[in-house]
């Protein structure tokens, strides 16, 4: 077996936020890890779903963007990008 060969092996301290909050139609639970890794971009896990996106204000203003990531309809993604416009 060769070696391997890792394109990159860093540790970073990172800064996280859990925070759960009711829709109109479904609940979300996130975990929304801040570092510097991203260029100021944040990682947003949806515990619930089990996906996650590196999200930025940029992505939350691409039409489509959260609907696809979180595989969300229309009426819950706008829910979400209201709650993440309070945090990135």
């Amino acid at each position: 077996m060769s070696e391997r060969f890792f394109l990159y092996d860093d540790t970073v301290d990172t800064k996280t936020r859990f925070i759960s909050f009711m829709g109109d139609n479904q609940r979300f639970d996130l975990a929304i890890v801040k570092s510097d890794r991203y260029y100021g971009k944040h990682l947003v896990l949806d515990i619930q779903s089990n996906r996650f996106a590196i999200i930025g204000s940029d992505d939350l203003d691409e039409p489509g963007y959260l609907e696809h990531a979180y595989n969300l309809s229309e009426e819950d993604a706008e829910e979400l990008r209201s709650f993440l416009y309070e945090i990135v």
